[in-house]
């Protein structure tokens, strides 16, 4: 890591993005106590970790990539036995009450090991909040979910993040835009970009792209004759993309165009741009 800081704000859900080894993992577990730090400085609810570790652990619930259980044990036998390990009060009303916010309820009495992916995933979820923490870390949460899973653990990570410190990690990108409030982007141990998630994708504003595919062969040279386009790049089988500045949107040239010259235009669009965008164009060689 290279003099990375940044700061997990409560109320908000803050995506913690990064290419394979960029040292998001490695940050995560530095922030939990699982690695020291070999140098800078580390704070959790105001309690520096190096100087007081157990207190800080205290106020954090995380749930790793590779979420470890134990097998042989039973959903809600597990869930008390890390309520006790937590000091967790009125044991059975806490782990009830996780239970059922994960949606455990008919799967409470079955051994772990017998659990679907998904199912392993929403324990995991479980355990992280049985002791209440101020500041929730998850690495990929949604991690073997099906869709319909996926949309229920997003609105609980999105009301979570009403009331706590959440911190999320994950590679799918259209999660981070439909969970996240900021998004902090990291590449080869540094810190690239941080800022909420409709600022990322203002990065390009400074430009507007138009797509169009015609069903005849077009010479680029004429579409680059085209009022107020910038570039023209083609994208294969008579597709074309369109570059301009952002106050120009050239869909109306692009189909007068087509028009006067006797095209059948079958596609034009006005690409949005996403986070997928802005990660790709920071993190790219």
């Amino acid at each position: 890591m290279d003099d990375i800081s940044f700061e997990a704000r409560k109320g908000e859900v803050l995506g913690f993005l990064g290419p394979n080894g960029a040292g998001k993992t490695t940050t995560m577990k530095i922030v939990t106590g699982y690695l020291p730090q070999t140098e800078g400085k580390v704070e959790v609810c105001g309690i520096d970790i190096s100087l007081n570790s157990m207190e800080s652990r205290a106020r954090i619930g995380y749930l790793p990539e590779q979420n470890p259980l134990y097998k042989e044990m039973y959903v809600r036998e597990y869930l008390e036995f890390t309520a006790g390990l937590h000091q967790v009060r009125n044991v059975a009303k806490r782990v009830d009450e996780m239970v059922e916010r994960t949606g455990l309820t008919s799967h409470r009495h079955k051994q772990i090991g017998e659990l679907s992916k998904g199912y392993r995933q929403r324990v995991g979820l479980a355990q992280a909040m049985l002791h209440n923490p101020e500041v929730l870390i998850l690495d990929e949460p949604t991690s073997g979910l099906d869709p319909n899973q996926i949309i229920e653990i997003r609105q609980l990570i999105k009301d979570l993040g009403k009331e706590k410190t959440v911190i999320l990690s994950t590679h799918i990108l259209g999660e981070v835009e439909a969970v996240c409030d900021r998004a902090i982007i990291i590449n080869k141990g540094k810190l690239v970009a941080d800022a909420p998630i409709q600022e990322l994708k203002q990065q390009f504003a400074g430009q507007s792209i138009v797509t169009a595919e015609f069903a005849e062969k077009v010479d680029k040279k004429l579409l680059e004759s085209i009022n107020n386009v910038r570039s023209v790049k083609s994208l294969g089988n008579n597709q074309w993309q369109f570059e301009s500045d952002s106050k120009h949107d050239v869909r109306p040239e692009v189909f007068a165009f087509a028009v006067s010259n006797k095209l059948t235009l079958l596609e034009l669009h006005k690409d949005v741009f996403s986070v997928e965008d802005v990660f790709q164009q920071l993190t790219k060689q």
